[in-house]
């Protein structure tokens, strides 16, 4: 039989602490980069330009945007 055994190894608690421990850490780091990524995009304004001259098909939309900031 094993004798070995103990509840303190990377099988048991110890091991399931450090895996929650890293699941909530990355969850954190991802929330608080999304809340970042959203801020700066809701602070970005942009203006379109000459917009009567923006075709639906064969031109460049992205060309006509232009960064308030």
């Amino acid at each position: 039989m094993n004798e070995n055994r103990s509840i303190f190894s990377l099988d048991g608690i110890t091991g399931m602490l450090i895996a929650t421990v890293l699941l909530l850490s990355i969850l954190v780091g991802l929330t608080i980069w999304g809340i970042s990524v959203q801020n700066t995009s809701a602070t970005n304004f942009y203006d379109i330009k000459d917009e009567t001259s923006i075709k639906m098909i064969g031109s460049k939309q992205a060309d006509h945007i232009i960064d308030v900031k």
